[in-house]
């Protein structure tokens, strides 16, 4: 036996998912709950996530950059004042480990580190007499690195530039003209190869061996090609 009343829906709709009624106390939104149960948000509805993040009375602090290989703020300073005065011979050894020097082109060196108790001449002459500083040396050395480019009148003037001894520019000298028709005629033929065949050739050839220091007798006898002449007798 059915007896007629209210829907089942009806009833139902309050605890089985059905739509709500308007006039329904009970029902309360996810968003009501959780504020009564204290988690929601507390801050006020004008409050920005930015502002609400940032706080006047937290300290920022930064990272400074350096770019790789630099010193740290004052680090050369100390390391500058930590390092001991170089003596003046020791400043003359370092050049002469690199290299050999004259005794005029190293005094030219070292003169502006000369301080008021020390002799410049003092340093020097025990540098030749410790055989660290040597004119011949330098001479030998001069000759070595130049002859292979240069003509004899051109090694003869560098080695009177750095004002070495008289008798060794004289050894120098008869030693580099034994040479000289060799070593022109080796550099004549990488440069040109060839006799010239014009006097506009010919001059430029002439001058080209003239400005690397070569005699003109010895140019008279390349641009002539006077090959019985190649040994230099």
């Amino acid at each position: 036996m059915i007896r007629k009343g209210r829907p089942l829906s009806d009833a139902a709709g309050r605890h089985s998912g059905g739509p709500r009624d308007e006039d329904d106390d009970s029902f309360e939104s996810f968003e009501s709950h959780d504020r009564a149960a204290g988690r929601g948000p507390q801050r006020a509805p004008s409050e920005s996530p930015a502002l609400a993040a940032s706080d006047p009375s937290e300290t920022t602090y930064t990272r400074s950059r350096r770019t790789p290989g630099e010193a740290k703020p004052g680090q050369d300073e100390a390391k500058k004042s930590q390092r001991p005065a170089r003596s003046l011979k020791g400043r003359a050894l370092g050049y002469l480990s690199r290299r050999e020097y004259s005794r005029a082109e190293l005094a030219r060196k070292l003169k502006p580190f000369v301080e008021e108790t020390e002799s410049l001449d003092t340093v020097l002459d025990a540098l030749e007499a410790e055989n660290w500083l040597s004119d011949s040396r330098f001479a030998e050395s001069l000759i070595h690195r130049r002859s292979s480019r240069l003509g004899t009148s051109r090694i003869i003037g560098e080695l009177k530039q750095h004002a070495v001894d008289q008798t060794l520019v004289e050894e120098a000298s008869a030693q580099l003209r034994e040479t000289e028709l060799t070593r022109a005629q080796a550099i004549w033929r990488k440069k040109f190869g060839q006799l010239p065949e014009t006097p506009a050739e010919r001059a430029k050839q002439a001058r080209f061996l003239a400005s690397r220091g070569f005699s003109g007798a010895t140019i008279g006898k390349i641009l002539k090609g006077i090959d019985e002449t190649w040994s230099g007798d």
